[in-house]
């Protein structure tokens, strides 16, 4: 298992009621939930630390302020950043509202997208 099967239902549950039109695909050694033919967030356990990680495709302008909490870091694959997006550690999502709000953030990117 790539990823944290649990968190993989508590994010899709929360998206069952926020929308219908979603799609999973396993990528980058995890999980991505995909929305538009976009990537919204996705899953995968830190091979370094062992821990569930968060992806969450958040855009430039929120990262700014985003980065600076203390749950999140860089989303780092290959020695760069990407823009726009975040790594959220489980102390940033193990309360379910505090889940809610990495998705809704992402949801609201997502929608800039399509505009």
């Amino acid at each position: 298992m790539a990823y944290d099967e649990f968190l993989e239902e508590r994010i899709t549950q929360f998206l069952i009621t926020r929308i219908r039109n979603f799609e999973t695909k396993k990528m980058m050694g995890g999980l991505a939930y995909m929305v538009n033919d976009s990537m919204l967030c996705g899953i995968l356990i830190d091979k370094k630390t062992k821990q569930s990680l968060l992806m969450n495709r958040i855009g430039e302008e929120a990262y700014v302020s985003e980065i600076k909490k203390p749950a999140c870091r860089p989303m780092d694959f290959t020695g760069r950043p990407m823009k726009g997006y975040i790594f959220v550690t489980p102390d940033g999502f193990d309360l379910d509202e505090d889940l809610a709000y990495w998705i809704d953030l992402a949801l609201d990117f997502n929608a800039q997208l399509t505009t």
